[in-house]
């Protein structure tokens, strides 16, 4: 069963959100109110079983499993991403971030930048401690910049900001995991605004790990099969989950793909494919903070935020084939 919280226009009238807040710009963090009336929310539906993985639709393929939905909540502007903390969710639009209660899905606070920037388009965030860290970028106006955009999850005040300037594509996620920052760089084959030229191309994405400061510590490419299923996008959301995966959603379609980083080589390991019924693609976020690891995901077209059981423990890495070494009298010619 799924249960859905609806916070009506009705009910909207009748709460003053607190005021829209813009804060200055300073330099990079290092480290990593009351709420308002809200409509009635049901309970989440129970979790149920993991659902056995389809067999792949060809060899070497990574299996596929299907998530369960658990929750809905009808909201204004998760038209991006969902953030997630311990007792809020995050609905993350272009140039605004709009604070709401779990438990009932009301909004608690807005930040909502200028109209002519400069942040234009914000694709993703995560919730280290006290602070939501914005993906940010100016897709889709050549050439591709990007930056983090830190805010204060208590006040929604903007508290920070960290320039990558004209980099390796449009940043579209950030998390933080095992002691580093991981991001992906997106590029695009579909053009960019006022030109025919592709945005980057599809096949120049990247996953990058960046030590405390934002500085590039490594980085590696997406399996190419990955590739040829978002384009003419890209990759637009990540996040690591409770097995030590990297979870990644593409652009618009109802799936995650399951990763690992390689022992060797420069592509990510394709570990399997989560099937996420009604998703249309975008950021997601893993909720840490309970027993139950919860998914989190968005449907732009409706405005909805939604929330996942995944069978984590279904998922199993697989068999890694051993390099040899020869001795004299067997080495290969």
């Amino acid at each position: 069963m799924v249960t859905r919280t609806v916070f009506t226009a009705t009910a909207a009238a009748g709460i003053a959100l607190a005021a829209v807040v813009v804060g200055a710009g300073m330099m990079p963090a290092q480290a990593a109110p009351t709420p308002a009336p809200s409509a009635t929310a049901t309970a989440p539906a129970a979790s149920t079983a993991p659902a056995a993985p389809i067999t792949p639709a060809a060899p070497g393929t990574p299996p596929v499993f299907t998530a369960t939905q658990a929750r809905a909540y009808d909201t204004f502007d998760a038209h991006q991403a969902v953030a997630v903390d311990d007792r809020y969710f995050y609905a993350i639009d272009n140039q605004s971030i709009t604070k709401h209660d779990k438990k009932t899905g009301a909004p608690v606070l807005q930040f909502v930048g200028d109209a002519d920037g400069p942040i234009i388009h914000m694709d993703s965030g995560v919730v280290v401690g006290d602070k939501l860290y914005a993906a940010t970028s100016n897709y889709n106006t050549m050439p591709e910049k990007s930056s983090i955009e830190v805010f204060d999850t208590r006040t929604m005040k903007h508290v920070d900001t960290f320039s990558f300037g004209i980099y390796r594509g449009s940043i579209t996620w950030l998390d933080w995991h095992a002691g580093a920052w991981w991001a992906t760089f997106a590029n695009y084959d579909k053009p960019g605004s006022g030109t025919t030229l592709p945005y980057g191309q599809t096949d120049n994405t990247q996953l990058v790990k960046l030590d405390r400061d934002f500085q590039v510590v490594e980085s590696w490419t997406i399996p190419q099969a990955i590739l040829d299923d978002v384009r003419p996008m890209s990759i637009s959301g990540g996040s690591w989950g409770p097995d030590g995966r990297l979870w990644l959603s593409g652009h618009d379609w109802d799936k995650a793909y399951v990763m690992t980083i390689p022992s060797e080589g420069s592509d990510l390991t394709w570990v399997a494919t989560v099937t996420l019924p009604n998703v249309e693609g975008q950021g997601i976020a893993w909720d840490r903070s309970t027993r139950q690891p919860t998914l989190w995901t968005i449907k732009r077209t409706t405005s909805q935020v939604l929330t996942f059981t995944a069978p984590v423990s279904s998922i199993t890495d697989p068999t890694k084939a051993e390099w040899q070494v020869f001795g004299p009298g067997h080495f290969q010619q």
